[in-house]
């Protein structure tokens, strides 16, 4: 169902999360009414109608509001199944704008309607997330995407950041330290992602870059047709990957793709420190002759060389053999703070041993089978643990560095597609361990 206006000032967009919060509310009343009369209902109905109804919310505010569905969608161990299930629709299934709104938008940014610029225009969107959605067109013989930024995205981002605080507290279990530590960083890159003249800046120079990996496949941009809220691209055929596993490849085709993926993004962290941060399935298209077709670089983190050099430190296992190296990294990357006990230093440094050396698994081996499901649940039952540890729950620290959201966010998302595809990769391909070690062993011996 098309969708004719968007709220746009804070008041009409503050009294949807009110109206939500009522709804809930009911849907509250409603199974604990039933609990009464039956005292073993399980809460999965109330799951759905409250997903149902966060959703409906964050998808007709759209922008930085629906931006936290499409996140949560991949929050597998934070979340009842019913929501990552209504949430994921957000990656690529979001409800789209209509006809008038899309015209509205071209002659505000070319003074021209789309079929004043294209030779065809298509007005029904072939795809709608939480930024913007996709029309196909043509010009000159060549299929197009044109992707259109929804309306008064980039200025309700701050106050709708705070709108949503609450639901920060609620389901992902952030302090308030925290919360104000991560939400600069999730501002500034949503603030990013809807400024598109820096997305195609941003997908050229990665595109060149990476052009020479085998079995990837980037689309070509025309920035004569495009602007701050238009981009314009070829179309880039391919399925999204759940679309793709129902056209049941073969395994030597889903490891090519999975292949692909990994040495993307190898690459792009270890040689050019700065990674397309948003890597869930909507932004992937996976072709039947194993290649994949990657989209969508509005959101690209950029890692600093310090963060670099302490973060995959972690991910190397004869750094972890050292106390030393270990106790320096927790500090530098203010997981520990000269404020704990050593008691709460300790329990807190085991944790993040423990999950770090799990996440590192893949690396410490030439070849790694991602659809292993058991090692993927241990990942998010550690996940869960950690997060309900006292020592993490009652802490007034803001625990880690503002740079690990998004780096964590990437690993993660590159885990679960690959999991989902059922991919066998090799991983140890590159050598990026040996220059960390000489870091860390230099570092450690002026120390001392």
């Amino acid at each position: 169902m098309e969708q004719n206006s968007i709220p746009s000032t804070k008041v009409e967009r503050a009294m949807r999360f009110v109206k939500t919060g009522a709804q809930i509310g009911g849907n509250y009343i409603k199974h604990y009414s039933k609990k009464i009369i039956d005292p073993n209902i399980s809460k999965d109905r109330l799951h759905e109608d409250n997903a149902e109804d966060v959703y409906n919310a964050l998808s007709e505010l759209k922008g930085s509001a629906l931006k936290v569905a499409q996140m949560l969608s991949m929050e597998k161990n934070v979340l009842p199944r019913a929501y990552t299930n209504k949430f994921a629709l957000a990656q690529y299934s979001a409800p789209p704008l209509s006809g008038p709104l899309i015209v509205q938008t071209f002659v505000k940014q070319f003074g021209k309607t789309p079929q004043q610029i294209f030779d065809t225009f298509n007005m029904q969107s072939t795809r709608a997330a939480s930024i913007g959605q996709v029309h196909e067109a043509t010009k000159d013989g060549q299929k197009l995407a044109v992707k259109i930024q929804y309306p008064g995205v980039a200025e309700s981002i701050r106050s709708d950041l705070k709108l949503v605080k609450p639901i920060a507290f609620r389901l992902i279990g952030l302090s308030e330290k925290e919360f104000e530590k991560y939400i600069i960083e999730v501002e500034s890159k949503l603030l990013e992602e809807t400024n598109y003249d820096l997305e195609l800046k941003r997908s050229q120079e990665i595109s060149k870059l990476c052009a020479n990996i085998p079995n990837i496949k980037f689309t070509k941009y025309y920035p004569e047709y495009s602007s701050n809220k238009v981009l314009v691209m070829d179309w880039l055929e391919g399925l999204h990957l759940e679309e793709f596993l129902k056209t049941n490849p073969t395994q030597e085709i889903k490891n090519q793709i999975g292949q692909a993926m990994w040495d993307f993004y190898d690459m792009q962290v270890h040689e050019q420190k700065a990674v397309h941060a948003d890597p869930h399935p909507g932004n992937f298209l996976m072709q039947p002759d194993g290649t994949l077709g990657v989209i969508d670089f509005g959101c690209v983190k950029e890692i600093p060389e310090d963060f670099y050099f302490n973060y995959f430190a972690l991910l190397v296992p004869e750094i972890l053999k050292s106390k030393a190296i270990i106790e320096r990294i927790m500090l530098q990357q203010q997981i520990v703070s000269v404020k704990d006990d050593k008691r709460t230093q300790d329990v807190i440094t085991d944790a993040f041993i423990r999950m770090t050396t799990l996440l590192s698994t893949p690396f410490t081996t030439d070849e790694f089978d991602f659809s292993n499901n058991e090692y993927i649940d241990k990942i998010y039952a550690l996940g869960e643990e950690v997060s309900n540890m006292k020592e993490l729950r009652e802490s007034k620290e803001g625990r880690g560095s503002q740079h690990a959201l998004y780096i964590n966010r990437t690993y993660f998302g590159i885990y679960s597609i690959l999991n989902v595809l059922g991919a066998k990769v090799k991983t140890g391909q590159r050598n990026w361990k040996q220059p960390l070690m000489d870091f860390h062993l230099k570092a450690d011996n002026l120390s001392q």
